[in-house]
């Protein structure tokens, strides 16, 4: 209905997507089941601040026989300053400590550089870790940013580092990171790939649905759709279920009231369709979405 020549949740049966949209506040918190737990918050300091809390006991965690991180997104960011904050003012040491970036443009055959004005790697860097005092930062090296050439190294380093949470938001064609929905041909013109295949992928290039381009061009690119790279290097399942637990942040920004039941409905009932990739984490042993509880509203007509 969307992208013609694209699997994503228009896809879907119908009768699942009406089911989802008729979800109350109440059916949504009611979701939560052993392996996914739905959570509300009642103010965006309080939603903010426990994203940065995340950080914060992921790193508590790592010690020089186990280090620890966390892997983390850019969507939201709003949580990043409060980690450079909070850390510095615990004065706590990251020396243990890892981050992993979920994902980055890809543009040219590379991956974007720190200077292209959308990279990933910037907005981390800039936002949190360069506001970290330099006595307490993590080395260098325990900063892991997925590029085009480190692909199997990126991938082997969640086998070598214990990963506590694996953070992220979730987008209009209803990803974490960029695990889009697939192109509707070849193998999969009749059927989007199985669960199965779809969990077989690793850090990646991946090609963007046309809506993940123009949710990135409204939300940061003023709406120059043509100035969103086409393509980008994305985290896959395979380092998704090396991670301890998936911790979904939706504070409304970047997906709507019926997306944020969708998947939620999905994840619950444990249908799993990859024209709706968030739906696979139904499979993962531990998962939790917090809400800014008003930003759930309701899904009904309202003309303006």
């Amino acid at each position: 209905m969307l992208a013609e020549g694209w699997w994503d949740f228009t896809t879907l049966d119908e009768a699942i997507l009406n089911d989802a949209a008729h979800l109350s506040e109440k059916d949504l918190l009611e979701l939560s089941r052993p392996g996914f737990k739905v959570v509300y918050y009642e103010t965006l300091e309080s939603f903010y601040m426990n994203e940065a809390l995340e950080y914060i006991h992921s790193w508590k965690k790592g010690t020089a026989a186990r280090p620890c991180g966390i892997c983390g997104p850019i969507g939201p960011t709003e949580q990043l300053p409060l980690v450079a904050e909070l850390v510095n003012s615990l004065e706590m040491s990251l020396k243990h400590c890892h981050f992993w970036g979920m994902d980055e443009w890809f543009v040219d055959g590379r991956e974007a550089p720190i200077t292209h004005p959308l990279s990933f790697a910037k907005a981390d860097m800039e936002l949190c870790f360069n506001r970290i005092r330099p006595d307490l930062r993590m080395p260098e090296e325990n900063i892991h940013f997925p590029g085009a050439n480190n692909l199997q190294q990126f991938t082997a380093s969640f086998d070598q580092v214990h990963c506590a949470v694996m953070q992220g938001g979730q987008g209009d064609v209803k990803h974490w990171a960029f695990n889009d929905p697939f192109r509707r041909e070849g193998n999969y013109k009749e059927a989007p790939p199985s669960p199965e295949e779809f969990r077989k992928l690793s850090a990646r290039v991946v090609d963007l649905h046309p809506i993940t381009l123009s949710q990135n061009a409204r939300t940061s690119g003023g709406g120059y759709v043509v100035g969103v790279p086409k393509q980008a290097i994305s985290v896959g399942p395979v380092e998704t279920w090396k991670s301890e637990k998936v911790s979904i942040w939706q504070a409304g920004m970047h997906d709507n009231p019926f997306g944020m039941r969708l998947t939620a409905f999905m994840i619950s009932k444990k249908i799993v369709d990859t024209s709706v990739p968030m739906s696979l984490l139904a499979d993962h042993p531990n998962v939790q979405f917090n809400y800014y509880r008003p930003a759930i509203k309701t899904v009904g007509t309202e003309m303006h």
